[in-house]
């Protein structure tokens, strides 16, 4: 365990920790993460195109669209849908860009990172329903599902698992693989890590995802398996590569959905990184065992995909020349 990730795990006690033991306040778990949101800078060559509707106005035939993408200059053989953490009711797209930016430009990968609709304003399936829809409408746009991988963490790790399942179910093409970090896959709680890793994981206490699933859930149940994938038939999904922390409360969600995907019959490759906090490729700006993360998530992505230049060629074309009010290019110099 490197020095950096000491020091995370010691700020993550101190700071975010405590807040998990009281009540869940949104708003103002919302005004402190846009607060505290540190911006890396664009990668040379790469573009950032933000295309974000204000939540009144956006509705579901256009959340698929609501995001941001990060394209390589001339496009990339292969495409990512990205679903960000927080919980189903916190974060977007913007507070995730480490991880994004260093998982696009090490897989070689244009990503779309997808700003799906909250909870509680917008409870169970509506963050399920603009991920399916983001996902068709990539094939839509061109992207071929042996070149596409859908990824996400924590809240959005879980999201990613049910939005296969989901696609499965529907007879749609599936992605080459998924890539889920530290994923919440059970709102009933009922891992035994909530208990015995309460007290050990920096970050979360362990009774906090029992008060945070209502705001998802709404009236469906926690064992719904769209909600909660670990109660969904895993057969016949593509090959996944998930990491959790060994101290997390939520290890379990990890474990036994590789159990459960393996004895499916599914590829999985699954790390569990020894005392590292909560979703910690989130830190790869800082933390070597971040990097490292990214790095081997890029491997995977790499070796599961079938390179698309005809795709590409496809992407890169609209994406060059396509302007207007809610879409806005930044490049290196003039991003923040």
């Amino acid at each position: 365990m490197s020095l950096q990730s000491r020091l995370i795990c010691w700020f993550l006690r101190r700071s975010f920790l405590p807040a998990t033991r009281g009540p869940i306040d949104v708003a103002r778990v919302r005004a402190q993460t846009a607060k505290r949101v540190w911006l890396p800078q664009v990668p040379k060559g790469w573009q950032l195109r933000e295309q974000y509707r204000a939540v009144d106005a956006r509705d579901a035939a256009d959340a698929p669209s609501s995001g941001e993408w990060l394209v390589r200059e001339g496009g990339a053989p292969r495409t990512i849908l990205y679903l960000h953490g927080g919980g189903y009711y916190f974060c977007s797209p913007k507070t995730h860009r480490a991880i994004t930016f260093g998982l696009a430009t090490r897989a070689e990968a244009d990503l779309f990172s997808l700003d799906y609709r909250l909870a509680p304003e917008h409870p169970f399936p509506a963050a399920l329903d603009d991920a399916v829809a983001a996902y068709r409408r990539l094939l839509a746009d061109g992207a071929r599902a042996q070149s596409l991988v859908i990824a996400g963490d924590s809240a959005g790790g879980g999201l990613a698992l049910a939005t296969l399942v989901a696609l499965r179910d529907a007879g749609v093409p599936l992605p080459a693989g998924a890539v889920l970090y530290s994923p919440w896959t059970d709102l009933a709680a009922t891992g035994a890590s909530i208990r015995e890793n309460d007290g050990r994981d920096p970050m979360f206490c362990g009774d906090v995802f029992a008060r945070v699933a209502p705001l998802y859930l709404g009236e469906a149940s926690a064992t719904d398996p769209y909600a909660s994938p670990v109660y969904a038939d895993l057969h016949g999904l593509p090959p996944l590569f998930m990491l959790a922390g060994s101290t997390e409360t939520l290890l379990d969600d990890t474990r036994r959905v590789a159990e459960r995907a393996q004895a499916a019959g599914v590829s999985v490759e699954c790390g569990i990184g020894r005392d590292l906090p909560h979703v910690w490729p989130i830190y790869a700006p800082f933390m070597p065992e971040a990097r490292r993360a990214l790095d081997d998530t890029a491997r995977f992505v790499k070796r599961v995909t079938t390179a698309d230049d005809t795709a590409r060629a496809q992407k890169s074309a609209p994406l060059q020349a396509e302007s207007g009010a809610d879409a806005q290019l930044s490049t290196p110099s003039s991003a923040h």
